[in-house]
């Protein structure tokens, strides 16, 4: 007979084939407590409240207890000191980097690695340098202020040194000023207040009109309106010019400053007109005219009767000289009779030429704007003195710079499209000066 094995979990039963009572009684209890879960399960419409209990609880800050799993503290650094270098008479970087015990390496790295580290070769004396030097003795950054709302931050990087740029915004306030002509327009202007940019500005707007050297006359008067620039309360400088109005000799001529839709800025008449007209009267401010335009003048050096295709004008070593209108610089160099000189070539049929320069400011081929300083008086070449030797020709034939510019075509103006826009900025500037005229007592002279 073959023994039964019962199989492992089988249940089994008794021998008169009821189960045990044991296993009834788990199995009743089993089935209560399911039906007891099923009553206390929540119904469909059933909603839950949230009550919600407030705690007033103390805390008090206890000191956590130490243990080997703790983590470090978190320590701040603190940041380098600076250390400020004053710039001295007769300067270089090398000599400011070893008073600030810097290496030559530091100023190589900071130089070639840095955008805009070429602004470092143009500090003067009195402005000051601000090194922060890391711990192991290398420069870690370098603070240069260009003026009081312009500085360059140098900081060191993975590759190099960069560069960031920061800017004040000043504040702009607007000034009124005039004065009466006694003896010149500078001296007039200084007595009013007016600093000396401005004083030069005003002329620059004005030379196209009229001739500061010839033209003014005593009892001559003006009226400006102009930006004063403020940063914390303190006066930096002088901003730009808005308006400006000038009589001479019973003309009245004014200016407006206007930005054109392609974003130039000029000044124009009441009109529309340009005061730029295409050539200045004069490329520089000048003492005297030493020497005009004469076919038949004998020369200072060589004593023979030569012709002076130009106009010489006298003026102290180092006076800029300015491009007479836009253009692009034909040639530029020096030989034995003109010294350093300048050719300039304005569209097809003009060209400029300025010899015996000091210095060169411009090369061969540069596009030049008028009134860009292009070089600097002086006497090299065959010269007697310093001065500027200007020439004007029209087609390759020399004309009399003096008169020419009377003769050229007339300067540009504001476009049509754009007059009615020009007319809305510039009339709260028209009544300013058409009030402070009539405050001051100025005769009411039409616009010239």
């Amino acid at each position: 007979m073959q023994n039964w094995i019962p199989k492992r979990h089988a249940v089994r039963k008794g021998t008169n084939g009821k189960f045990p009572r044991r296993h009834l009684a788990l199995a009743a209890s089993t089935l209560i407590a399911l039906g007891l879960s099923l009553l206390l399960l929540p119904g469909e419409n059933a909603e839950a409240k949230r009550t919600a209990i407030p705690l007033n609880l103390e805390l008090s800050p206890t000191r956590a207890a130490s243990s080997s799993t703790d983590t470090a503290p978190i320590i701040e650094e603190t940041e380098k000191p600076w250390t400020e270098v004053q710039v001295k008479s007769g300067d270089s970087l090398s000599a400011i980097f070893s008073r600030a015990d810097l290496t030559p390496q530091d100023l190589h790295e900071l130089l070639t690695t840095a955008p805009k580290a070429k602004a470092l070769n143009k500090i003067r004396p009195g402005q000051k340098l601000s090194f922060q030097i890391d711990d192991g003795g290398k420069l870690a950054a370098l603070s240069y202020q260009i003026d009081k709302l312009n500085s360059l931050v140098f900081e060191r990087g993975v590759t190099g040194f960069g560069t960031t740029e920061l800017a004040e915004t000043p504040e702009i306030r607007q000034r009124v000023a005039s004065a009466t002509i006694t003896s010149s327009l500078y001296k007039a202007a200084q007595d009013a207040g007016v600093n000396q940019s401005i004083i030069m500005e005003l002329a620059n707007i004005f030379g196209g009109v009229l001739d500061f050297v010839y033209d003014v006359r005593k009892d001559d008067y003006f009226i400006v309106i102009y930006e004063e620039l403020y940063l914390n309360g303190e006066r930096l400088g002088s901003g730009q010019i808005l308006a400006a109005q000038y009589f001479n000799q019973g003309r009245s001529f004014q200016a407006y400053r206007y930005i054109n839709s392609r974003g130039d800025v000029d000044y124009f008449s009441e009109s529309g007109e340009s005061m730029r007209k295409a050539f200045l009267r004069a490329p520089l401010d000048f003492t005297r005219i030493s020497s005009g335009f004469n076919p038949k003048r004998l020369h200072p050096v060589f004593k023979t009767v030569r012709p002076h295709r130009g106009i010489d004008y006298a003026a102290p070593r180092g006076t800029p000289v300015y491009a007479a209108g836009d253009g692009r610089v034909s040639d530029a160099g020096y030989s034995k009779a003109n010294g350093n000189y300048v050719f300039i070539k304005h569209g097809e049929a003009y060209i400029t030429k300025y010899l015996h320069l000091h210095k060169r400011a411009v090369s061969k081929g540069e596009r030049v704007r008028q009134r860009e300083t292009i070089g600097w008086v002086g006497s090299t070449g065959y010269a007697t003195g310093p001065h500027l030797h200007y020439e004007f020709l029209v087609n390759g034939v020399h004309r009399n710079p003096a008169t020419i510019v009377t003769k050229l075509p007339p300067p540009t103006k504001v476009s049509a499209g754009e007059m009615s826009i020009f007319k809305s900025q510039i009339s709260g500037m028209q009544l300013q000066l058409k009030t402070y005229a009539a405050q001051r007592s100025y005769n009411n002279i039409d616009a010239g």
